[in-house]
């Protein structure tokens, strides 16, 4: 259980920047772009490509997440300037991810696992600085028996998911970003100040996929294969991080809600990991599971506020009915039991 529960969080880290590429998209401009199904896949698939052809895997890191930039502005600019719905545009260009990736790797499955990758780079390095000997050390004089391969993945991995929240707060307070913001909560507003809010949706759609194909470059390394199919349902899984995020940690700053990102990614993958441990459910039930989570992510809510809101209108009524008691007028008593 306690490797388990380790592996879902290192992944989880690295899912972690496929969250906010979707949060950027969803949250911030307000566009439904099913453009992340395909452009994980293209993250992948550029990156495993490069590194098997011989290239350095940080390079091939880098240009995976530009790829991903372009997927997204060509998204947007079927939108914008093609006059093509949201969800349409998305749909379209996830659909023409698909035969372009198929074609970036030549065959549906290119595997890394004979190849040096960014992860096999970092966990060197990190074997080679002696910190996984001491926070072994560290855990068995406190009585932990657990000791994993290696901590170098999570804790860079962490360190990375941080630096991009970081980058995005910074860069939603910018004049450029706070645009974009306000492209999403009200373009009318926006464009009535002459900006370009075609531009604005474009270089948003476009950070965002670069994020999201940026976490696929990853993923491939960190799995050790790039597979035609392993971005299906991936918007979905950018959802619940999103929603399961904000629902136990809130969403009231930016700060707070790439922070929530964050969580929301991790805890997504450690519940995955714990139903896939019951017995009447396996491996292929993993998109069940999903939806599972993303309907009590977004039920369970409302039904606390609706509880919340009953109590609150009980206790009026019945701090009315005391005041009744004691002469006073019914008509306050009387508009508190409609309101209820």
């Amino acid at each position: 259980m306690p490797t388990a529960i380790f592996g879902s969080i290192e992944a989880g880290a690295i899912y972690a920047l496929m969250a906010l590429g979707v949060y950027l998209s969803f949250r911030i401009l307000d566009f439904p772009d099913l453009t992340v199904d395909g452009s994980f896949v293209t993250g992948a698939s550029v990156a495993a490509v490069m590194i098997t052809g011989g290239y350095n895997p940080f390079l091939a890191t880098m240009t995976a997440l530009l790829a991903g930039f372009a997927a997204g502005c060509l998204t947007g600019l079927l939108h914008t300037k093609g006059k093509i719905n949201a969800l349409l545009s998305g749909i379209l260009m996830m659909i023409a991810l698909y035969s372009i990736n198929l074609r970036i790797m030549g065959k549906s499955n290119v595997p890394l696992l004979s190849e040096e990758t960014a992860i096999t780079k970092i966990t060197a390095f990190w074997q080679g600085l002696g910190f996984d000997q001491a926070i072994q050390s560290l855990l068995g004089a406190l009585g932990m028996s657990f000791v994993p391969k290696t901590w170098g993945i999570l804790l860079l991995m962490l360190v990375l998911a941080f630096a991009v929240k970081i980058l995005i707060d910074l860069f939603l307070k910018t004049d450029i970003g706070l645009a974009i913001r306000a492209t999403g909560d009200n373009e009318t507003m926006i464009r009535s100040f002459s900006a370009d809010t075609d531009l604005l949706k474009i270089a948003g759609l476009g950070i965002s996929n670069a994020l999201v194909a940026f976490s696929g470059a990853l993923v491939a390394q960190y799995n050790g294969f790039s597979d035609v199919g392993m971005g299906i349902g991936m918007i979905i899984i950018g959802l619940a991080s999103v929603i399961i995020g904000e629902a136990i940690f809130g969403a009231k700053t930016i700060v707070r809600a790439t922070l929530a990102v964050i969580g929301g990614a991790i805890l997504y993958r450690i519940i995955v990991t714990l139903a896939l441990r019951v017995e009447f459910l396996e491996t292929g039930d993993m998109k069940l599971i999903t939806a599972v989570i993303v309907i009590g992510a977004l039920i369970l809510p409302k039904l606390i506020q609706q509880q919340k809101e009953r109590q609150r209108k009980r206790r009026r009524l019945a701090e009315a009915k005391k005041t009744n008691a004691y002469g006073k007028s019914g008509e306050h008593f009387a508009a508190i039991k409609s309101d209820s």
